[in-house]
């Protein structure tokens, strides 16, 4: 790209027009005092970003631009941080430290640039392995304020936005990454529409083909569903003017990725998504009129449409814990198709749509703990308990972000909510952590109940404690919340870290007996050898002598084992390259033998059980640490979390022409029970070259039949062939591949 005059005359006058933009859309009301840190702002990132441009090619100040533009707009967040996104990057990419920022402008702003850093500089710590220990200590900066949180969701969503000059391997990446992390962050902070921007793109970059697939099925079908919706918005508009009701209404589409997840969660294709919009009903109202507006709106809909009452959901009554209030209503619409209705006021709208910002914006001084600051104090105190390995502790706050909730009592009356699947002791715990250890037992409804007994919303919960009681290692079988989990490993671990320390003296003086030095490399690989998760874990067994000398001979001699130098070849090797080029060949009926990485090598693996891949399929290896290298499918439900977690550890897989080997696939067959089914199913199964049949099941109820198939294929094309021959035989509705049996 050529810098000329005119050029960079152009450009300038873009920036200006980006930075106008930027005050115009503000969510808040901007006083000038606002304005003056906003431009200074402004001055100082153009100023100290001038020479720097994007891997497109554009002047890098237009990325803290578009930061500052998400959160002013869709965030919501006011000059301060605003002040902050525009110079997110200063500190990590040029002279500037945050001492100069607190001198010229405040020492808030300083703190957030300096939490924003500390995420920045993390990330390039190469020593650290795992995305997880990245993410745990991006999170602290939490502590210092939810701001840094939210200007980094801001972030990623412009990174994701513009990710098309990038190598495909860092896409995917960075995409599994969002869906991993960023995503349900977003959604547990109430920022619904980043939430399903980041899942949309995430897809986009994660599984290409099937994301440009619904794009385009959403397109062909745009016009009939703008007619649908239209159609219910004018009777239901009728009525809602007739009750002098103040409203705007508006279909909504659902997001690609929800979309997705249907189609893969109920097994059916895109055209047997029925719900794949919403309507939107967004009334005016004053506070003291809000729940009996959306009732009387609840009465206008199901006056038209028929409800259906197992789909009602009510978070007016009771608000989730992300401050979302909202009615839920779904309705058989016209052609026998079902259509959500949300109802909302305009207060509703605003904190569903700007989540963490407008939640504060509405909450009212001085009175109890709002839902997301009791989860925000709830993250303070998982963060501060390093205990936790960096993985185990993503995985709780995952279940954590996206659970469903449930509502139940305490003996006095007070409402908890609690993550769906909590049991009476995790009740325990979330009343207080010293409640929790002290627990001898607790009562549900008035009756004695073991400490696991999932609890259900509208139960009521009395603790019984005992000064006595301690938590076994049985508790945490018993417990589902992070809280509970991290206090209980916490109480278990002080006995257990006193054995280690005397086991960790123990094992140095063993080794240097046995002439090994004693480090981190030698550590991990006992940890490895022995089959245990942690050096914790090494230490303790040392120190109870579980490990005994002639263990720790046995494993001196065989220091040099030949998975310990594959391992080292298969890590520091990296998995990707830029200049890497594994295409997709052409499917062909010998499409059948895995090879791995850019020298196409041959190594020994084993096909993962979760996804059960066979030739043709899409794949990935991961070397693991004690079974060398499973194979996964690229759309594995675990292909994200390993693509996050552990992107050093995946291999580059494609299969290749080899002798036939034979596969086993699993077929679940359903339709009308018509007479020699059976009979057609063997003959056609039996037709398809290189397909024998290894058992077959087939039972009728009713008219209908539900059928099992397992079948003997060399790879994934002949498979598909066959399944669809035996969808074109009569009665029969729809044939799917079972992945676990």
């Amino acid at each position: 790209m050529e810098l000329t005059d005119e050029f960079i005359e152009k450009e300038n006058k873009a920036i200006a027009q980006e930075y106008k933009e930027l005050l115009r859309i503000s969510y808040q009301t901007l006083t000038d005092a606002d304005k003056k840190l906003i431009r200074k702002a402004f001055d100082f990132a153009v100023e100290a970003h001038k020479d720097v441009r994007r891997k497109s090619g554009e002047a890098y100040i237009f990325h803290p631009i578009a930061v500052a533009k998400i959160v002013a707009s869709q965030i919501g967040l006011g000059a301060t941080a605003i002040a902050a996104a525009l110079m997110h990057d200063v500190v990590e990419d040029t002279d500037i430290t945050v001492e100069d920022i607190e001198r010229e402008f405040n020492p808030k702003v300083a703190q957030i640039v300096a939490g924003l850093t500390k995420i920045a500089q993390v990330k390039k710590d190469m020593n650290i392995s795992m995305q997880a220990e990245n993410f745990r200590k991006m999170l602290l900066t939490l502590n210092d304020d939810v701001r840094v949180i939210l200007i980094k969701l801001a972030d990623r969503l412009h990174n994701m936005q513009t990710m098309e000059s990038m190598p495909e391997h860092k896409q995917v990446k960075i995409a599994s990454e969002t869906l991993y992390i960023y995503a349900p962050l977003a959604h547990r902070l109430g920022l619904y529409n980043i939430k399903n921007e980041l899942e949309d793109l995430g897809l986009k970059y994660t599984e290409p083909d099937t994301y440009r697939d619904i794009v385009s099925k959403i397109k062909e079908t745009k016009e009939e569903q703008d007619a649908y919706i239209k159609a219910i918005s004018d009777v239901l508009c009728e009525s809602l003017d007739a009750e002098g009701i103040e409203y705007t209404i508006k279909g909504r589409p659902k997001s690609i990725f929800s979309i997705r997840r249907k189609m893969r969660v109920q097994n059916v294709s895109f055209d047997e998504v029925y719900d794949k919009f919403a309507l939107r009903i967004v009334y005016k109202s004053n506070p003291h009129d809000e729940k009996f507006l959306a009732w009387k709106i609840y009465s206008v809909v199901t006056d038209h449409y028929r409800p259906s009452p197992s789909r009602l959901r009510d978070w007016i009554s009771s608000p989730k814990s992300t401050g979302y209030e909202a009615l839920h209503i779904t309705v058989m619409g016209p052609k026998g198709r079902w259509v959500e209705i949300q109802v909302r006021s305009e207060r509703m709208d605003e904190i569903a749509e700007k989540g963490y910002a407008a939640h504060y914006k509405y909450k009212q001084g001085g009175g109890e703990e709002s839902g997301l600051d009791q989860w925000l104090n709830l993250l303070r105190e998982a963060l501060e308990n390093a205990e936790t390995n960096a993985v185990d502790f993503v995985q709780d706050f995952k279940m954590n972000l996206y659970a469903k909730e449930i509502f139940v009592f305490t003996p006095k009356g007070e409402i908890k909510s609690l993550p769906k699947g909590a049991t009476s002791l995790d009740f325990a715990f979330s009343i207080h952590s010293e409640i929790g250890i002290k627990t001898l037992g607790t009562r549900v409804n008035g009756k004695l109940v073991p400490l696991n007994t999932e609890l259900k919303s509208g139960d009521q919960v009395e603790v019984i404690t005992s000064q006595n009681q301690k938590p076994s290692s049985n508790w945490l079988d018993y417990v589902t919340t992070s809280r509970a989990k991290n206090k209980i490993r916490s109480v278990l671990n002080e006995d257990m870290k006193k054995m280690a320390d005397e086991g960790k003296e123990i094992l140095l003086r063993k080794l240097r007996h046995l002439k090994i030095t004693m480090s981190e490399s030698v550590i991990n690989e006992m940890v490895n050898y022995f089959k245990l998760k942690t050096s914790l874990d090494l230490f303790y067994r040392v120190g109870t002598n579980a490990i005994d000398n002639q263990s720790l001979k046995d494993y001196a001699g065989q220091r040099s084992n030949t998975f310990i130098n594959f391992f080292k070849k298969t890590i520091k090797r990296p998995a990707h390259t830029a200049d890497e080029d594994i295409h997709k060949p052409e499917l062909s009926a010998k499409y059948d033998m895995l090879v791995f990485g850019a020298e196409q090598d041959k190594l020994d693996y084993t096909l993962s059980a979760c996804c059960n891949p066979i030739p043709g399929d899409d794949v990935f290896g991961f070397v693991t640490v004690n079974e060398g290298i499973k194979v996964h499918k690229k759309d594995c439900p675990n292909a994200i979390a390993l693509q996050s977690n552990y992107a050093y550890r995946i291999m580059v897989a494609k299969w290749i022409d080899s002798s036939q080997q034979e596969f086993k696939a699993v077929l679940k067959i359903t339709g009308m029970d018509t007479l020699g089914l059976t009979n057609k199913l063997t003959k056609v199964i039996s037709n398809n070259m290189h397909v024998n049949i290894q058992s077959i099941s087939l039972s009728g109820d009713a008219g209908v039949f539900n059928g099992q198939v397992a079948v003997i294929v060399p790879n994934n094309t002949i498979l598909k062939k066959l399944i669809d021959n035996i969808k074109k035989i009569e009665g029969v509705d729809k044939v799917t591949r079972v992945y676990k049996n």
